[in-house]
């Protein structure tokens, strides 16, 4: 089934940047820089690991097709923690990790060896997905492509399965 697409007012060309509020910056940019491999575009972090007065780190995937696709900004210890259950808003953000499942054990072994706690796996058909959380609780997927389906004909609506690496 191919998806039919109304006449929009807006079209969307690509998911452009993530911007999340973290509690520690250092922390927090040092989770994605060093257990998640983005690279840090700014500040530049010094010899020391401190990023400097500004609130802020900028990130960019391998390959950095724009300004930046991740942007951190420091709240403080103080500020709410992400509630728990049922709630609206985000639910978690997908990175594709390669394209393969020897590229996802990979990212697993890495993850584990972080002391990053897995918080699920799934077979989505379509995928082959991780579920891990950042140090502020913002659920994230690593995920790979799985060769040779058609998600818009074979798969998107099957339930998800339990996935064995």
């Amino acid at each position: 089934m191919k998806f039919q697409r109304p006449e929009v007012l807006v079209e969307i060309k690509e998911l452009g940047h993530i911007v999340l509020y973290v509690r520690d910056l250092e922390r927090s940019a040092g989770f994605y820089r060093d257990v998640l491999g983005w690279r840090q575009i700014l500040p530049a972090p010094s010899s020391d690991g401190k990023l400097g007065d500004a609130p802020v780190a900028a990130f960019n995937a391998s390959g950095g097709r724009t300004h930046h696709e991740l942007l951190l900004i420091g709240v403080g210890e103080d500020a709410a923690a992400q509630p728990e259950g049922r709630r609206v808003g985000l639910y978690h953000f997908g990175l594709k990790v390669g394209t393969s499942d020897d590229e996802l054990r990979e990212a697993l072994a890495r993850v584990t060896e972080s002391g990053t706690p897995l918080l699920g796996m799934s077979d989505h058909v379509v995928t082959h997905s991780l579920y891990i959380a950042d140090p502020d609780g913002n659920e994230i997927e690593l995920y790979v492509d799985v060769p040779g389906v058609d998600w818009e004909s074979d798969a998107i609506d099957t339930p998800p399965r339990p996935l064995e690496l």
